[in-house]
């Protein structure tokens, strides 16, 4: 199917409260998913909605053109679907070998994982890192150069 224009469909929830967008057409796809084209990056720009079997059937430039009820639907969803804390002071780590296990202060609260391996410590733009624990939930740092000193003194050991 092709890219929608993002003024050319609606968006609402079924009765099972899964996201439905009607296209230009007037056809309905039900089981619509949000994806974020750049989440840690950009996370308001680029985001496509996909059908059941992952093909595009929306591309929105960006989320903040949207009128706020659609808006506020993708926001939640997003939301649902994606827990990515941030990572806002490194605490403690137990070793500077890997395995190790980290404490850290995020912005859901305190909570302590286990890094598996450096290669678990992925580098992306803007001085922005993406950890990855042991059980496989992602912790974005989004500027480690912001963060306090001691945290940047404990990072730069396994980066």
């Amino acid at each position: 199917m092709s890219k929608h224009d993002a003024m050319t469909f609606t968006l609402d929830r079924d009765a099972f409260g899964h996201l439905v967008l009607t296209d230009a057409q007037g056809v309905r796809h039900e089981g619509v998913t949000p994806v974020r084209a750049f989440p840690i990056e950009a996370p308001g720009e680029g985001v496509s909605l996909v059908d059941t079997h992952g093909h595009e059937l929306a591309w929105i430039a960006r989320l903040d053109a949207l009128p706020e009820a659609p808006r506020q639907l993708l926001q939640d969803e997003l939301a649902h679907r994606e827990f990515t804390p941030v990572i806002e002071r490194l605490v403690a780590v137990s070793t500077f070998g890997t395995p190790s296990t980290w404490t850290v202060a995020t912005d859901r609260g305190p909570t302590t994982f286990v890094l598996k391996s450096e290669d678990d410590i992925r580098r992306l733009a803007g001085g922005a890192l993406l950890i990855t624990s042991s059980h496989g939930v992602p912790f974005a740092v989004r500027n480690r150069l912001a963060l306090d000193m001691a945290s940047r003194r404990l990072l730069e050991r396994f980066l």
